[in-house]
């Protein structure tokens, strides 16, 4: 019996004004990145919320990244501060409870950088292989699915 190739799902929380931009100009241009990628677009990552990073790691995320606005840039003043002030607060949390807390990551991306989401998408896909499965994630033959992994 052969083992199948772990193949990771990567939450990605992307501001609608730049991060989901930048994602779908990466698709415009046709660049690839990983279908490990599941992109939830949010109105600003200033709305993304501690609890929002927890519970979809709890679901099952092998990892979650939060895309926001260049810093100075958002589109709502100071959400991309807050949101990074979230993120490392959800990394000690992740550290505590013996999570890695490389498998949460925030990037600031403007509006026209498709070619940067197609390479923060790699660089986080790759980290996520390193690290493997999340302990969270349901075991192989569980009844669970994760074909869909829920966000909060």
């Amino acid at each position: 019996m052969s083992e199948r190739k772990f193949e990771p799902k990567i939450v990605a929380f992307c501001c609608h004004y730049c991060a989901f931009a930048a994602a779908d100009l990466a698709g415009v241009m046709r660049l690839s990145y990983p279908t490990s990628i599941r992109i939830v677009r949010i109105p600003c990552s200033g709305k993304i919320d501690i609890i929002h990073i927890m519970k979809t790691l709890e679901r099952g995320a092998d990892g979650v990244m939060v895309v926001g606005c260049m810093e100075g840039q958002c589109h709502f003043i100071k959400g991309n501060f807050m949101a990074r002030r979230r993120v490392e607060y959800a990394k000690k949390l992740l550290e505590e409870v013996g999570m890695d807390p490389k498998r949460l990551e925030m990037f600031n991306l403007s509006s026209s950088q498709g070619p940067r989401f197609a390479e923060v998408s790699r660089e986080m896909d790759a980290r996520i292989r390193e690290l493997g499965p999340s302990p969270l994630r349901p075991k192989s033959g569980s009844n669970e699915k994760t074909e869909n992994v829920k966000v909060a």
